[in-house]
């Protein structure tokens, strides 16, 4: 890597006290301050602020606010059924493709491990070797809600401590391991082509990863990995239908998708750097 590169990229990766104060400087009500930032940012960013169920910014009482904002509603459309899987967020294809040997792609002459990615369980790995990944990455200007692809069944959660690397194309193609090496949430669903995992990649400045069901999953962090179980059946057990949000990054990040070998096929659509849209047909059932 070139030396200009490699110091470029040190201020790509703040320490977890750092970007965690950041992150809870963007949750408080600063009132005109926090109307400036929005403004800045919306400015800076190109957001579409005319997609926002609420367009003004002065609406928004903390910058999160204003991060996860809704959309209007029917503005996502969903282009799916029983055999079609839809893109869960408004992102931009990182890469996408077969798991082989137990590895995914990061980027050109990177990959990274897949039991790594999940936090070291070689028996949920097992489930999703020699099958497809999607990896999509949210750039700032994103809708930061995240869909489901299909119908399932929540069977479990594990929370995975790591970096908070960036997570844009210029780390990703030098920062070796990059999606296995940031705080991340696993989401295993069942669904009607066997597992699913839905992967919720913590970056720079996230202020929290949060579930539907769970709520803020982190902060607070730890040491160690955390798994939550679900009932898969009975009144307890969780459905969720396809395009239904089943979380938000409050800053960031990358969302990643893992299906059982054989279980689907990519639209020919999908390459590295080829946006992506929420409720937009990305890949079919085989079976």
């Amino acid at each position: 890597m070139r030396d200009d590169l490699k110091v470029g990229l040190q201020y790509l990766t703040p320490k977890h006290a750092l970007t965690r104060l950041m992150g809870k400087l963007a949750s408080l009500k600063g009132g005109w301050l926090t109307t400036a930032v929005i403004k800045w940012f919306i400015k800076q960013y190109h957001v579409d602020m005319s997609e926002a169920k609420v367009s003004d910014p002065s609406y928004y009482r903390t910058f999160n606010d204003f991060f996860v904002r809704e959309l209007k509603p029917a503005l996502r459309p969903i282009d799916g059924d029983e055999t079609t899987l839809i893109f869960p967020a408004d992102a931009c294809v990182s890469q996408a493709g077969a798991i082989e040997q137990g590895r995914l792609i990061q980027a050109k002459g990177h990959s990274f491990s897949l039991t790594e990615l999940i936090g070291g369980d070689d028996s949920l790995a097992a489930k999703f070797d020699q099958g497809e990944f999607a990896t999509l990455y949210l750039s700032p200007r994103d809708y930061h809600r995240v869909h489901m692809p299909c119908d399932g069944v929540l069977r479990e959660m594990i929370y995975i401590p790591g970096d908070l690397f960036s997570v844009n194309p210029l780390t990703a193609e030098n920062v070796p391991n990059l999606f296995a090496r940031n705080e991340r949430v696993v989401c295993v669903f069942d669904t009607a082509f066997g597992p699913m995992a839905q992967i919720l990649v913590g970056a720079t400045i996230v202020g929290s990863i949060e579930t539907t069901w769970a709520g803020t999953v982190t902060p607070p962090t730890g040491g160690s990995i955390r798994r939550w179980q679900y009932p898969t059946d009975g009144e307890q057990a969780m459905h969720f239908a396809q395009g239904e949000e089943m979380g938000r990054f409050k800053l960031g990040s990358t969302v990643i998708n893992l299906f059982p070998k054989g279980a689907v096929r990519f639209d020919d659509s999908v390459l590295p750097g080829e946006p992506t849209q929420l409720g937009q047909a990305y890949a079919h059932c085989q079976h």
